[in-house]
C-alpha cells in the first residue's frame, strides 16, 4: 500500500491525475480488491496522494497555478518555501487516513 501512494507521488509530480488513473488502475484496482482493502478508501487515498503530488516540485501544477495568481513580488523559491507546511499537514493526513481507514469511510457508511 505504501509503494503504491509512493508511485503515485512519484508519477503525480509529472503526470496529470488521469494519466496516472489511465497508466496504474488496471494494476492497482485489482490489487486493492484482492488485498481486500475499500475501494471507497483506496480512492480518498488516491485523491489526497494527487493533491500532495501536485504541490511538489519538479512540475508542481498548484504551484505554477499559485506563482500566476501571486503578486509580482512573490518569487517561485518563495511559494516552494511556503508549501512546505501544506506539504506537511496533508502528508500526516495520508498517514491518519492509510492508518484509520473510518476517518474516510464513516460518511458513505452512514449514507449507505
Amino acid at each position: 500500500l505504501i509503494m503504491m501512494q509512493l508511485s503515485y507521488l512519484l508519477m503525480g509530480t509529472f503526470l496529470d491525475d488521469t494519466a496516472m488513473l489511465v497508466i496504474v488502475a488496471p494494476l492497482y484496482v485489482p490489487l486493492v480488491k484482492a488485498l481486500g482493502f475499500d475501494p471507497v478508501w483506496y480512492g480518498v487515498l488516491y485523491t489526497i496522494t494527487c493533491q500532495i503530488a501536485y504541490m511538489t516540485p519538479p512540475f508542481g501544477y498548484n504551484l505554477f497555478l499559485m506563482r500566476a495568481m501571486a503578486p509580482k513580488e512573490i518569487s517561485l523559491v518563495d511559494i516552494y518555501r511556503s508549501i512546505i507546511p501544506f506539504v506537511m499537514i496533508m502528508t500526516l493526513a495520508l498517514i491518519l487516513v492509510m492508518v484509520f481507514p473510518q476517518i474516510a469511510l464513516w460518511l458513505p457508511e452512514y449514507v449507505y
